[in-house]
């Protein structure tokens, strides 16, 4: 029972502070997703040294470094929106980023007696991995004055849409899929990094996901955004949330470890809760930037 209670308010404040975040300013925004992939980030590192115990031995100016660059990508992404007097975040954070990215390997080579170019290697995939995705989504925020949201193309989407709609869509997966494959699963998915998800529940998740999406959008949602972007949004959500959610699971069985961090109680780490956004959101921003920017 105590286990219960303690899920149930971290999950509350979870969600206050996410949608507080995430609707109350762009800031504010940015902040919240800054935040989260700094953590994500270091807690990404935390299972590499895991699972390759050369990463480990890492000097601290590298892991420094690595922190910075990641901060300074996400801050690149915000382009003009924000200044420093009279200089742009987003010119701040390329500049510090370029410099970062390339002050790393020169000093990895340079001073380190057993240069490992796999550490690199490491390092890189966790920008790739945890820093980027968020940066595109602070991106879609700053930037859907663009997006052309109606079946006619006309008006704006508010910024915190899509990156809503994205975890929205993601938790109707979820939860959908649990209780399909609850009820009716029988055929495991991927016994060997998920031996709870089965076939009939993953399938049943994603179908019920985008139907809901499909329902909520036909019906009351064509004035915010047209009806096969709620499809496609939802799709995109569903597929490649559950393929970042067994890349994840597959990361933390090679580390040899149930939760990627205990940063919030009863819900693991920062990358057990937005495993499925960060492969999801890159997805969709190339969607929101094929088909829905004017």
């Amino acid at each position: 029972m105590k286990t219960f209670f303690t899920r149930t308010a971290s999950a509350l404040v979870f969600v206050a502070v996410m949608l507080g975040g995430i609707l109350w300013s762009p800031f504010t925004f940015f902040l919240l997703f800054f935040l989260i992939s700094i953590f994500a980030l270091q807690e990404f590192y935390k299972l590499m040294r895991l699972i390759d115990g050369d990463y480990a031995s890492i000097p601290n100016w590298h892991r420094w470094g690595v922190a910075i660059a990641g901060g300074a990508v996400m801050l690149a992404f915000t382009g003009n929106h924000f200044s420093l007097g009279a200089v742009s975040t987003g010119f701040i954070g390329w500049w510090i980023a370029i410099i970062f990215l390339l002050v790393l390997p020169l000093g990895e080579i340079l001073l380190e007696k057993d240069f490992a170019p796999k550490n690199l290697g490491y390092s890189c995939m966790g920008l790739l991995y945890a820093v980027i995705p968020f940066s595109l989504l602070t991106d879609i925020r700053l930037n859907a004055i663009d997006i052309h949201y109606t079946a006619t193309g006309v008006g704006t989407a508010p910024g915190w849409l899509i990156p809503l709609l994205l975890i929205v869509f993601i938790w109707i997966n979820d939860t959908m899929a649990y209780i399909v494959g609850s009820l009716i699963g029988r055929t495991p998915f991927f016994p060997s990094i998920s031996p709870k998800k089965t076939i009939e529940g993953t399938v049943g998740g994603m179908i019920l996901a985008v139907a809901a999406a499909g329902v909520y959008g036909y019906y009351f949602g064509q004035e915010i955004l047209a009806l096969q972007h709620w499809l496609v949004l939802a799709g995109i959500a569903a597929i490649f949330g559950t393929i970042g959610d067994l890349l994840e699971s597959r990361l933390k069985r090679m580390a040899g470890v149930k939760d990627s961090g205990r940063i919030m109680p009863g819900h693991g780490g920062f990358l057990d809760r937005f495993d499925s956004l960060l492969l999801a959101a890159p997805f969709a921003w190339m969607y929101v930037h094929s088909f829905m920017m004017g």
